[in-house]
């Protein structure tokens, strides 16, 4: 089955944008999102979030994953079976802490959002464990942040 391609705009910032993004995050944002840091367990904003909405990339906005492939997968971190669009994350190899693992990162902007686990549910069996604090929430229908200016301003 083909993909549609990604409606999005994944073009990475300019410096200047980057600059301004940064910018605006808190210094534990920062930590997490461009130093590869985790948030501890059951402790994110969103991990007990049960609007129907979108899951953005925190610094460019980007959608990442959808409420609809969300689940409870009782480690702490808000959990989803398959993302928004295989074109918007970027899977990396981490071998850090003594773990072989799989890094998520979004595809525009590079920032880190958690790790990939092959222990999720059907119908993928994988299990994308996010920060919280990587991401922000749309509500269906609401008005899209469009960062970038790049007039993405829909919720889906």
């Amino acid at each position: 089955m083909a993909i549609i391609p990604s409606p999005y705009d994944l073009s990475p910032p300019s410096d200047a944008q980057f600059a301004e993004l940064i910018a605006n995050l808190s210094p534990d944002e920062q930590r997490i999102l461009r130093q590869h840091g985790t948030e501890a367990p059951f402790c994110g904003g969103l991990l007990d979030n049960k609007k129907e909405g979108s899951y953005l990339c925190k610094l460019c906005a980007l959608p990442l994953f959808s409420s609809a492939c969300k689940f409870e997968s009782g480690t702490g971190w808000p959990s989803f079976y398959a993302p928004f669009h295989p074109d918007h994350i970027t899977e990396l190899s981490d071998v850090s802490h003594g773990m072989r693992r799989v890094e998520i990162c979004c595809k525009r902007c590079n920032s880190h959002m958690g790790h990939v686990f092959p222990d999720g549910p059907a119908p993928t069996g994988l299990r994308y464990c996010l920060n919280s604090a990587s991401l922000d929430f749309c509500e269906q229908g609401a008005t899209k942040p469009d960062p970038l200016r790049r007039g993405e301003i829909s919720c889906v």
